[in-house]
């Protein structure tokens, strides 16, 4: 059975300089990785192709290597949200709502990924998230809280109430 994923073309020429990240990867699922224009996923088990494709994926979403790995443990989640969805057409604003997930000095990311456990990736014109199911959940909740303008301490009290 084989399948495709696309991702951004500049994470895209990283996965080709480093070779050893998809030799790593086709050893932990048992596939076979091609890298052209797109990435191309060959295995017998269905769902080792959907998990491996969740990785490539999160990685083309601006998760390191190390971090989409994660997404092989079925426990794990990738979850995308798109800031158009938010902010309409205008790029002004969609630069704006990032800026308000990221924070001051990156505040706002890193409290919610210090109390959901999450990892939080920006990237192009979507902010993606991985974890557990509950952290994922929480971290999403979290993010569109700020994406419809709710003042950051509330975000911070949301969390606070919510710590797993």
């Amino acid at each position: 059975m084989k399948d495709w994923v696309r991702i951004p073309e500049e994470r895209m020429k990283i996965l080709k300089k480093n070779e050893e990240w998809i030799e790593e990867l086709e050893n932990l699922a048992g596939c076979k990785i091609e890298l052209n224009e797109e990435v191309s996923i060959e295995s017998e088990d269905p769902l080792k192709i959907l998990r491996i494709k969740e990785v490539i994926k999160a990685f083309g979403r601006g998760f390191s290597f190390r971090d989409a790995l994660s997404l092989l443990d079925e426990d794990y989640y990738l979850e995308i949200i798109n800031v158009k969805d938010f902010s309409g057409k205008s790029k002004n604003r969609m630069k704006t709502l990032k800026a308000r997930v990221i924070g001051s000095e990156g505040k706002a990311k890193k409290m919610i990924e210090r109390y959901t456990n999450a990892k939080i990736a920006i990237y192009g014109k979507t902010i993606s998230i991985i974890g557990r199911f509950d952290e994922v959940r929480i971290a999403r909740e979290a993010i569109e809280m700020l994406l419809k303008g709710s003042l950051h301490s509330t975000v911070y009290r949301f969390l606070e109430r919510s710590r797993l």
